[in-house]
């Protein structure tokens, strides 16, 4: 896919990722930073896969959820990270334009369905707080399977509409993106044509995947909170608050940094606040998510220290 030729009669076959810093001689520390970032991430999401899948305890919905969340983390950062390695060991910071419109559409793909898959966990949560009587019915195997692809189905809408409409823009230079991976904002500071149908249609497609999961999200947890303000024993409301204190810190981190970045009108100029945005939802969110969920979580802890000794559950 190439883009179209501009007014002046150039086109632009390659950006320039200006990275996080222009400092060559920072570069190593960048490196070595982002590897170790992604090494843990890596490791710490593939720990939790393999802790929820040894531990017969974890075999529940709101881990089947976290499993998944795990892969898409995995994914998240692995469509920006090591490219930006490669980048960095080769001095070239040249990327095709089709590879810049590759990366972008698998980023958007992969962090819509952890919109989704957000909302169906505290979905989940309030099921079995306010619910529980009905829970296994509601939350059964199929139920699960098909949250699971409508969140699939919805973030690849969103990701095409997006990759679709980029490729209508004109790029006839400049060609320098001051970022370490391609995204929408930063591109459309580089068309030589209007991005205000593209810029409109970024801030209603985000209305769609983050405004609308907030808000269920929120009435969830409005619901669960008044359900385990009626828990009479005093452990048993800190038990209730726990299990749904972890998911709630997730969320505050992925979609406070992904409004920032995205539900903004205007062509407004990249800074380095968009950087580390950028390297928050890109790196820090998929690395801390395992270890929140397995802080003070015995059942978690317990797997994964089965998992490293290899030995089996005996329940």
């Amino acid at each position: 896919m190439q883009p179209k030729s501009g007014s002046n009669g150039t086109t632009i076959t390659e950006f320039l990722l200006l990275g996080l810093v222009e400092t060559p001689e920072l570069w190593p520390l960048v490196f070595v930073l982002f590897l170790f970032a992604y090494l843990v991430t890596v490791g710490g999401n593939l720990s939790i896969l393999a802790a929820i899948l040894v531990e017969p305890k974890l075999h529940t919905p709101m881990y089947f959820f976290l499993g998944n969340l795990s892969m898409l983390d995995i994914g998240c950062i692995t469509v920006t990270v090591p490219s930006t390695l490669g980048r960095l060991l080769s001095h070239n910071r040249a990327v095709s334009y089709g590879a810049c419109l590759t990366q972008l559409f698998f980023f958007h793909q992969l962090a819509g369905v952890d919109c989704f898959l957000l909302t169906a966990m505290a979905y989940d949560r309030f099921l079995a707080i306010c619910r529980p009587l009905t829970y296994s019915t509601r939350m059964s195997h199929s139920v699960q399977w098909i949250l699971v692809a409508v969140s699939w189905a919805c973030a690849l809408t969103n990701a095409l509409i997006h990759t679709i409409a980029l490729t209508t823009l004109n790029f006839c230079g400049p060609n320098e993106v001051n970022h370490f991976y391609c995204d929408l904002p930063q591109l459309f500071q580089l068309s030589c044509s209007s991005t205000q149908l593209n810029e409109g249609l970024l801030f209603a497609m985000s209305f769609v995947m983050a405004g609308i999961p907030v808000l269920l999200i929120i009435t969830s947890y409005t619901h669960v909170a008044a359900a385990v303000l009626q828990i009479r024993s005093v452990e048993g409301r800190k038990k209730a608050f726990f299990t749904c204190g972890s998911h709630l810190t997730v969320v505050c981190l992925f979609y406070g940094t992904g409004i920032f970045n995205y539900m903004r009108m205007g062509s407004e100029e990249a800074s380095d606040k968009d950087k580390a945005v950028g390297v928050f939802n890109t790196v820090f969110n998929p690395m801390l998510n395992p270890i929140i969920y397995s802080l003070r979580n015995p059942d978690v802890q317990g797997a994964l220290w089965r998992v490293i000794t290899g030995k089996r559950s005996l329940t």
